[in-house]
């Protein structure tokens, strides 16, 4: 409970989604090399929940009743060291924002890390809770978000006709990843591989992605020769897939230039939100699932395919299919581009 105290909700999240993992994975803190074991969290904006708390209580109550928990419970950095406090994890810890791409850069940079022999297993993925009155204010502002209002649940609908922005949501996502001569002596279960990663950035625009997607173009490209991985054999993407109307066509049209027509393509963030500096981490760890059950996660709200939009999009419901490999792609404000990818284990 004390610990608690000084997490803001974006870190609970991430300790809690780091403890599924970790059990998922069949390990036992108790029992590993701590030294070896890293952490790598994204999040776009920290503690933004307890940071706007703050400053209501200075405009209205004076500098001396604002909590001197601000600075550790609002930094970036919060999830990262809550989890290595609770895990008792002490190799590398890092925190990753690069905006909404920060969870697929955090997963990126520990397959780099495990590469390198610089830790045996790493967590990483991210984390995310800006449900507040500032940051919704300000993606209205900037007119990115859906006023669809009489159907929530409705609102966000990418690659539709009639999208209009997407909802703001919160989360966390994380993985455990593991050097695989260490899994092989575990005898660990390994639900799918991370082959290949890649980034890039924009020099565009703080707000909108090149309109040519040439920067998310690269990261790809840079992800599937890191893969050793050819187009032709990526069955499936989940895509950023935001439910606006620049970035889902510019996203679909740079897919169908790489990859061609065939994958299957999804966005889930019509069922999750957009979870920003999450949303990586989250997709990510559908993207395993979907490779591990070949099945197919819909793009739910999905009722007028954009006809400008030329790609395998699966609409309403899942879909079952065979597939060795999958790509997850992520654009962040400020042309912040990444790539991942995955193939079954």
């Amino acid at each position: 409970v004390a610990a608690q105290r000084l997490m803001d909700r974006f870190a609970q999240l991430a300790v809690i989604a780091a403890r599924e993992a970790v059990a998922d994975a069949g390990l036992d803190p108790a029992l590993w090399d701590s030294g070896r074991v890293g952490i790598v969290i994204g999040s776009a904006h920290g503690g933004l929940p307890f940071y706007d708390e703050q400053h209501a209580t200075l405009a209205e109550r004076g500098a001396r009743r604002v909590s001197p928990k601000l600075a550790p419970l609002s930094v970036v950095n919060g999830a990262a060291s809550s989890v290595s406090l609770d895990l008792g994890v002490q190799g590398p810890s890092q925190a990753v924002s690069t905006a909404c791409s920060s969870g697929t850069v955090a997963i990126g940079t520990a397959h780099q890390m495990l590469r390198s022999g610089a830790c045996d297993i790493v967590i990483a993925g991210g984390a995310e809770s800006t449900c507040t009155r500032l940051l919704i204010a300000s993606a209205c502002s900037l007119k990115a978000v859906s006023t669809r209002r009489e159907d929530p649940t409705a609102a966000c609908r990418p690659f539709d006709t009639h999208r209009d922005g997407f909802v703001v949501g919160e989360g966390a996502g994380l993985l455990v990843l593991e050097h695989p001569e260490h899994a092989r002596a575990r005898g660990a279960t390994v639900r799918a591989h991370v082959n290949g990663y890649g980034a890039s950035s924009d020099a565009h625009s703080a707000v909108a992605p090149d309109p040519d997607g040439l920067g998310i173009e690269r990261a790809l490209r840079t992800a599937l020769a890191d893969a050793g991985i050819s187009p032709a054999d990526v069955g499936h993407v989940n895509a950023h897939g935001t439910s606006t109307l620049s970035n889902d066509l510019i996203e679909a049209t740079m897919l169908r230039r790489v990859l061609g027509e065939s994958p299957l393509v999804t966005s889930t963030k019509a069922m999750t939100g957009h979870t920003l500096g999450a949303a990586g981490g989250i997709e990510a760890a559908l993207t395993v699932l979907a490779l591990q059950h070949q099945l197919v996660p819909p793009t739910v709200n999905l009722d007028a395919p954009d006809p400008q939009i030329e790609m395998n999009v699966v609409a309403k419901e899942a879909r079952s299919a065979s597939f060795d490999c999958a790509v997850k792609t992520s654009l962040g404000f400020g042309g912040h581009n990444a790539a991942l990818v995955l193939t079954r284990a």
